[in-house]
């Protein structure tokens, strides 16, 4: 079982890193920096993966604020708990919100259709946000490449590794939603506030 699970991840990885990252995916540049070490990937590549993912998941966000504004879709992401809170940041601090806005879990997606909706200019975005998915790529595969130099030391057998990198990305994954859900409900109890001092 263990084999054909270490075939799938070999043949489809590097994708499944590249679209974990897309989303919201601390986990799958993790996983990809531990299967490096593993010798499953390549390290560079897993790196590549991690940070283009990244790259063309903000940007794709920023393109859908920048110009599709009016699109229904669109509007309802902007309805989105956190959103105004993005956009005041990103008005008033456009060069840190960019560099960070990766590291804030929950809101990353109504960040990117923020940065789309301010006034920072399309080159801007894009040289920060090329700056901030290599260093977050480099962050979190790092981590993930440290994971397998802990477990190969504490654990001789592959199969047994590859049990916990797959734990080690679903405690990731928990552990963000759990992040998530926090931040999300703390933005939406603040805008309430907000609308209730304004009306």
């Amino acid at each position: 079982m263990t084999g054909i699970v270490h075939h799938l991840i070999e043949q489809y990885g590097l994708i499944a890193v590249f679209l974990g990252c897309v989303a919201e995916g601390e986990s799958a540049a993790i996983l990809g920096g531990f299967f490096a070490h593993q010798h499953v990937f390549i390290l560079w590549k897993a790196f590549l993966a991690a940070a283009i993912g990244a790259f063309v998941g903000d940007t794709f966000f920023f393109i859908l604020g920048r110009s599709f504004a009016d699109h229904p879709r669109v509007l309802k992401l902007k309805a989105r708990p956190g959103f105004n809170h993005a956009y005041r940041l990103v008005s008033s601090h456009p060069n840190i919100f960019v560099l960070s806005n990766r590291y804030i879990y929950g809101l990353r997606l109504v960040g990117g259709i923020a940065a789309g909706f301010a006034s920072i200019s399309v080159a801007r975005f894009v040289i920060l946000n090329a700056v901030s998915s290599l260093v977050w790529a480099a962050l979190f595969c790092g981590i993930g490449y440290v994971f397998g130099l802990g477990a190969e030391q504490m654990i001789g057998k592959a199969h047994e590794r590859l049990l916990i990198a797959l734990a080690i990305g679903l405690g990731v994954a928990i552990l963000a939603w759990l992040i998530a859900r926090t931040v999300v409900g703390k933005e939406r109890a603040k805008d309430a506030r907000d609308s209730e001092t304004t009306s």
